[in-house]
């Protein structure tokens, strides 16, 4: 049966603190929270998939309200569009509204972004802060609203998801100043008032703008040349110490070849070579795969030019044993880096400025540092463990050193 204002308002949610829906019909529900929020929701298929849209919060967007909503949102239905991306101005609330102005900055990104990052940010803004600050203009949104919403994504020990809202949220507020909209970002002033992850050591690593002084140094390294190219190498791969030293030939292997279907062609799709080290080697036992750039390749070419006939990719002085633990570590001391900077370090930088960018989503460049969740259920489901999105981060990281590096630059252009 259809709701009753009445039922909304005195609508609760379940007597063991479990959200209670109730449903309107066409797919209209009332979502209601253990905290007592109240959300319109409306569930649809399209393109083949059940998509779930949040329409507002009860009462400021009443049951009436809702309804026609969800009419407005079934004839964009209708029209062959998705209503997520073609909401009817009223269910964003206008032009200043924090919704209208999330999914400008969001359209904003999507060519910058992999689709599958850009997806997941949305998701984020719709499951859990549309239903809330959606519809408010964003000069009416104060610090306390902001926080509002992250405490309820904290209170599911989603710790690194809450900091990752707060700064989407805070990048929208950045675009409504720019664009005439907001005139403050409520958003920076959080960053105390949210739970921390207890702090752990970290081995030195470098700034961002400290790269390029350092890659300039390393290519006026006077010591041998096999050890200046495995420093370059274990930065554009990420790797471990003892993962690049123990590497071997046969580790280096091509990509099963892919074909697609173009316009009824199937056509080949480029392979590119993979570093593939087995589970026995790896610190997580579990196999790794790392994309090989064109900047990797031309650094393992010449590093098998000095390996000749040996089965290690690095070999010491015999050419029977990889070299030593200490060889890379012992480079950098040289270069006036002691205390300063570890191998490992170089993890820490990469793994800074991959998330910084934006451009990635945090499972990808997890699972590319080769870092396993202890969720059990959360690995399970990511069996395609992010190899497309990490095949082009691997690229674009390649391509970020190369280009604080004029030597390794006009050496890849020669």
């Amino acid at each position: 049966m259809p709701l009753t204002d009445i039922q909304c308002r005195n609508a609760k949610s379940k007597a063991d603190g479990s959200p209670l829906k109730l449903a309107d019909g066409g797919g209209l529900f009332l979502a209601v929270t253990p905290a007592g929020g109240k959300y319109w929701r409306m569930t649809y298929r399209f393109d083949g998939k059940q998509k779930l849209l949040s329409i507002g919060e009860y009462p400021a967007v009443p049951l009436a309200d809702a309804r026609a909503l969800l009419s407005s949102n079934k004839a964009i239905l209708k029209a062959g569009k998705d209503p997520a991306l073609h909401k009817p101005e009223a269910a964003t609330g206008g032009p200043d509204a924090f919704e209208t102005v999330a999914r400008e900055w969001l359209e904003a990104q999507k060519k910058a972004w992999v689709p599958e990052h850009w997806q997941r940010v949305l998701s984020r803004f719709e499951n859990d802060v549309f239903p809330t600050l959606g519809r408010m203009r964003l000069r009416d949104i104060g610090a306390p609203k902001v926080l509002e919403v992250l405490r309820e994504v904290e209170k599911r020990g989603a710790l690194d998801v809450t900091k990752r809202i707060r700064q989407s949220i805070g990048a929208v507020f950045r675009f409504g100043i720019a664009t005439g909209r907001a005139d403050s970002n409520p958003a920076a002033d959080l960053v105390d008032a949210l739970k921390v992850r207890p702090k752990v050591k970290h081995m030195a690593a470098l700034d961002a703008e400290h790269i390029g002084e350092f890659l300039t140094s390393l290519q006026g390294y006077d010591g041998e040349r096999q050890t200046r190219l495995a420093v370059e190498l274990i930065m554009h791969t990420m790797l471990r110490t003892n993962e690049l030293r123990f590497g071997r030939w046969t580790e280096i292997k091509d990509e099963p070849t892919q074909f697609k279907q173009t316009k009824g062609q199937w056509v080949e799709m480029p392979a590119p070579k993979q570093w593939v080290i087995g589970g026995e080697r790896m610190k997580m036992s579990r196999d790794h795969k790392v994309p090989l750039t064109r900047q990797s390749l031309r650094l393992l070419a010449e590093l098998k030019a000095i390996a000749g006939d040996s089965e290690w990719i690095v070999p010491g002085v015999s050419g029977d044993k990889p070299i030593s633990q200490n060889t890379m570590i012992f480079a950098l001391y040289r270069l006036g880096y002691h205390s300063r900077l570890t191998i490992h370090g170089f993890r820490s930088t990469a793994s800074t400025i991959l998330n910084e960018s934006g451009l990635w989503s945090p499972d990808a460049i997890e699972r590319q540092l080769a870092h396993v969740h202890g969720d059990k259920v959360r690995s399970a489901y990511n069996r395609s463990e992010y190899w497309a999105e990490r095949v082009k981060m691997m690229e674009w990281w390649s391509d970020y050193l190369t280009e604080r590096n004029p030597n390794d630059l006009s050496a890849l252009l020669s």
